[in-house]
């Protein structure tokens, strides 16, 4: 077996290894919280040797933050997939804000409220989690002009752009304690029509 051969395996071994533990990650941080999402109960979720998650993400900061990271780029493409596949004609303004409401809902944002609380107290947390939010919110920002297909050179539009994703958190917290989706949707409907009066469509 030539020395390249053996290394193929292994090395999709190591990507199964690493993507099992960043979904167990996001799982324990959604289920359990911060506190009792160690290295060695994610890997344990993740059915891998705590050794091997070491091997992977030295720190707990190291798992969390890339966890977060890639589940992040995930929604951002599965939002993309889901308007993309729409009948045409269909992807309306309170379907797409429906969309990114949603987003907002879930483990996902369970996991990341999580970190956000825990890094609030944690130094070293904190000096991984800003910057990576920070890009995180620049990606989502993209993707939400792209799906809205509006213009951010006009007055006013990224600011608005920037509204619907800080009101879709809100109701996101809203949703953590018990099902918002009813009023969610009245809202989603009322914030498409402020969109259409205000920001111009292609």
């Amino acid at each position: 077996m030539t020395s390249t051969a053996a290394r193929l395996p292994q090395q999709e071994r190591s990507r199964a290894t690493r993507a099992r533990l960043l979904e167990a990650a996001i799982g324990c941080l959604s289920e359990l919280g911060y506190q009792a999402s160690t290295v060695a109960v994610v890997a344990e979720h993740a059915g891998v040797s705590r050794g091997a998650a070491q091997h992977h993400f030295p720190t707990r900061e190291d798992l969390f933050t890339a966890a977060l990271e890639h589940v992040a780029s995930q929604r951002g493409e599965e939002l993309q997939r889901e308007v993309d596949a729409l009948p045409d004609g269909t992807a309306t303004t309170e379907v797409v804000v429906d969309l990114i409401f949603t987003l907002f809902t879930g483990a996902f944002f369970r996991a990341a409220l999580s970190l956000w609380v825990a890094a609030a107290a944690e130094p070293a947390l904190r000096e991984q989690i800003v910057p990576l939010e920070a890009r995180i919110g620049r990606e989502v920002h993209r993707v939400v002009v792209r799906l809205l297909g509006v213009d951010e050179s006009i007055d006013g539009v990224r600011e608005t752009v920037q509204a619907t994703l800080d009101l879709a958190r809100g109701l996101g917290l809203a949703n953590l304690l018990t099902d918002d989706g009813r009023r969610r949707r009245r809202i989603a409907a009322q914030w498409a029509h402020i969109l259409d009066e205000t920001m111009t469509r292609d």
